[in-house]
């Protein structure tokens, strides 16, 4: 009888399927991104920066050389989130996405974030269960701004001992403990604002990198595409692309020039330190908690190094407390995007393609520091997200009409597979565009023409074939189109045909190194007003806006983002608030609306404070009324009503009293 009690027994167990996963065995998921980051700008990627946190994690997982971003902050952070590309998904609003948090949150994990949201409304709107960190695109690192949210209430950021990278971590590690305690596997995704400007170190770490930077540009990129070479990243016939019309040899500079350039670059530096110090506390604890193993770790940027030299102040003091503030460089800029051709915001190389470190001993089956030569894209971290964790992405979400997911897990490149994917790579922010379809690529710099790269012989860009083979752009230029319109759900202006090419590419933000950089203009470029500003009522058009002004009608045209109109001296005869700003608006434009405002005189804009209201694209006029709810007088004024290319007109503009008295009108 026993013996037939266990054939009976063993006979049963034999029927049932092993298990795939428990639930104790899913992953914990730690999602690292950084802000602004160049290709070489970390150590296992070519720098001479230390960062030994990631070159471990790098060591002991998967290195990507090709891995795709939306060249842009916001987009970037939507796909990455969604699974989407940024105008599928709806957006910064989100409309036609959910996020990973969401996903996962309703798989059983615990969920947070820390850092720079750059969306609508809050993360703890989008699944989060915990939150802190600010809601704006950048900020001051050691005063932070008024965007600042704890679990979605206000946070006051402290008077001193406040860097945000720092900050970031220290809650951080503090909702790693409340996961914790909940039992449950966790989600923890990490935003990191540097190394975007502000230009701002800690003391510390500026010290550190003092003296090493003299040699300029020139040296610092020939020594990092010798040790990515070195290192496997790039074959050894790879050659670099040459150095840009725009970006003039470092022994051309002046020594003024040189001294500042030597600055902007230690506290670059200095923030990627302290990025990768930090990562090194988060390492710390998940090894001491016995989570290291089976977490997977991803490391990712939002786009290439930025090269918009928009406005510095005390270039003769140290940027190591918060009231130095300096832009970005477009020499830096070339440099760390090393071996690739232009930055951020451009679908070349030097714009969309990143450092990605994939790190789980307990899920990766490739060799230890492998470097994967596969395409991939922030749109395949999702997907990755949901198979790994055995989580599942709907089709349906209440609030919400969802769009098809357009990433590919990357599951199979843990294994050591080959991805097959489904779809070219689709590229496309404001104005710039591009397709990576297996080894060809098209790319438009500005809607200026479009260029064919053949990137299994030709990475960086070197040799524009568009000419040769008319045949293939066109059918490639076909697919960009088809997808924009169908896949992306893109306005038709983003997929009007470009014009003609218009070499060499400029852009007006780009360092003009004529100028002396004590002048400190936007990209060294003079200001205009529409009037003088001692009316008090002064209309700046920002960046990649012209205005034209009709009557009583301000008319925009945007070709960029941070479009909009600036009010930068407001008249001191102004009562103190709280105050309303009102005007009507048609737009046909993309994007939300903001207001920025200071209410003192030293505060520069955008930070102070910010109002973020929701427009409406049809071309219809709507009346908006914007509460500006401040006991203090109104300094400085700045209103954004479309992001990318666009058109829009502003009508009866009015500032407002608290009883709707009209104390200012313009124009």
């Amino acid at each position: 009888m026993r013996l037939a009690t266990w054939l009976l027994t063993s006979f049963t167990l034999l029927l049932i399927p092993p298990a795939t996963t428990s639930a104790a065995d899913r992953p914990n998921v730690l999602m690292i991104m950084v802000d602004d980051l160049g290709f070489s700008d970390v150590g296992c990627y070519g720098s001479e920066i230390e960062t030994p946190n990631l070159d471990a994690l790098a060591d002991g997982g998967l290195r990507f050389s090709q891995f795709y971003n939306t060249a842009k902050c916001h987009s970037s952070r939507v796909s990455l989130l969604s699974g989407q590309y940024c105008i599928a998904a709806g957006d910064t609003a989100l409309r036609h996405a959910v996020t990973s948090a969401e996903v996962l949150r309703d798989s059983g994990y615990f969920t947070a974030m820390t850092g720079k949201w750059h969306l609508k409304q809050q993360p703890t709107d989008f699944g989060f269960d915990r939150y802190f960190g600010h809601l704006s695109g950048a900020c001051n690192y050691f005063r932070g701004d008024n965007t600042f949210r704890l679990n979605g209430n206000a946070w006051t950021v402290p008077p001193q001992d406040f860097y945000t990278t720092v900050a970031n971590v220290d809650f951080a590690l503090q909702f790693l403990g409340d996961a914790r305690e909940s039992g449950k596997p966790w989600h923890l995704y990490v935003a990191f604002n540097a190394p975007h400007a502000p230009l701002q170190a800690l003391p510390q770490d500026y010290a550190k990198y003092q003296g090493r930077y003299e040699a300029g540009w020139d040296q610092i990129r020939q020594s990092r595409v010798a040790k990515q070479v070195e290192l496997g990243l790039l074959p050894a016939d790879c050659q670099p692309s040459p150095r840009p019309e725009h970006v003039p040899a470092w022994n051309s500079l002046s020594e003024a020039r040189k001294r500042f350039e030597v600055k902007r670059m230690t506290t670059l530096a200095a923030m990627i330190d302290r990025v990768d110090q930090e990562i090194g506390r988060l390492v710390g604890d998940l090894k001491e908690a016995g989570e290291f193993d089976n977490t997977l770790i991803w490391f990712v940027s939002d786009n290439g190094a930025c090269p918009y030299d928009r406005r510095s102040n005390k270039l003769d003091a140290l940027p190591t407390d918060g009231t130095v503030t300096w832009s970005d460089s477009t020499g830096w800029a070339w440099a760390r995007n090393s071996p690739f051709r232009y930055y951020k915001q451009n679908q070349f190389e030097g714009g969309i393609c990143t450092p990605a470190i994939v790190h789980w001993p307990a899920g990766i089956r490739r060799d230890a520091g492998s470097v994967v030569r596969q395409p991939a894209h922030l749109i395949d971290i999702l997907p990755t997200f949901a198979e790994v964790t055995e989580s599942k992405i709907p089709t349906e979400y209440p609030g919400r009409s969802l769009r098809p997911v357009s990433g590919q897990s990357l599951r199979p490149v843990f294994n050591g597979e080959t991805l097959q994917r489904k779809q070219p790579l689709h590229f496309l922010f404001a104005s710039d565009r591009g397709l990576r379809q297996g080894d060809w690529k098209i790319v438009s710099f500005r809607s200026g023409a479009w260029e064919l790269y053949n990137l299994a012989v030709d990475r960086t860009e070197r040799t524009d074939l568009a000419e040769r083979e008319p045949e293939r752009v066109e059918s490639m230029v076909q697919r960009w189109t088809r997808m924009a319109r169908e896949l992306l759900h893109a306005p038709d202006r983003a997929y009007a045909p470009v014009g003609p090419a218009n070499l060499p590419h400029r852009h007006p933000e780009w360092t003009h190194f004529d100028a002396d950089p004590s002048e400190s203009r936007r990209g060294g470029q003079a200001k205009t007003n529409s009037r003088s500003a001692k009316s008090g009522k002064a209309i700046r058009a920002r960046k990649n806006t012209k205005l034209e002004i009709a009557d009583d009608e301000l008319r925009l045209q945007f070709s960029g983002e941070d479009s909009g109109l600036a009010f930068d001296r407001l008249p001191a005869t102004l009562p103190a608030g709280p105050y309303a700003l009102a005007f009507q608006l048609q737009r046909r434009a993309e994007g939300g609306g903001d207001v920025f405002y200071t209410t003192d005189a030293k505060t520069a804009l955008p930070n102070g404070n910010h109002v973020a209201f929701e427009l409406d694209k049809q071309g219809q006029w709507r009346d908006h009324t914007i509460r500006l709810d401040t006991k203090l007088r109104l300094h400085k004024l700045r209103l954004d009503v479309g992001e990318g290319d666009g058109t829009a007109t502003v009508k009866d503009l009015r500032l407002l009293d608290d009883q709707g008295q009209v104390l200012l009108r313009w124009p």
